[in-house]
């Protein structure tokens, strides 16, 4: 995959994940309006079409599975999107997903850069 490509892909990601922050603010602040769900549920899509397309090129085994791992963050928001439209549920069952999403992308945020160094550090010695 070229620089462009992979540039693109990661303001789709941005994108999805603002829409994503911007779903989850609305009903929390307290706005009543019923748009935050297709907000939301637009940036969970955009957010997993651009975590599957986003690839790791490298040889650190352990960057590829925390790839994979952001992966299942998007699939758990694409959960709460769905959890946003189901009547049966409890009222906040969507939350738990995002919540759970979220974690994901925290610990991998971390984990990631710490990986590549490590890595960029044992290939210098």
């Amino acid at each position: 995959m070229n620089q462009k490509n992979k540039k693109i892909i990661s303001w789709a990601i941005t994108a999805g994940m603002l829409l994503i922050a911007a779903g989850v603010l609305m009903p929390l602040l307290g706005y009543s309006m019923e748009v935050y769900r297709w907000i939301f549920s637009a940036g969970a899509l955009i957010t997993l079409i651009g975590r599957i397309m986003n690839r790791y090129d490298g040889n650190v085994l352990r960057v590829k599975r925390l790839y994979r791992i952001e992966v299942w963050s998007s699939i758990f928001f694409c959960a709460a999107a769905f959890f946003m439209f189901y009547p049966y549920g409890a009222g906040r069952d969507w939350f738990a997903f995002i919540l759970a999403g979220g974690l994901i992308l925290v610990y991998t945020s971390i984990m990631i850069p710490r990986e590549l160094a490590k890595d960029r550090n044992s290939t210098k010695k």
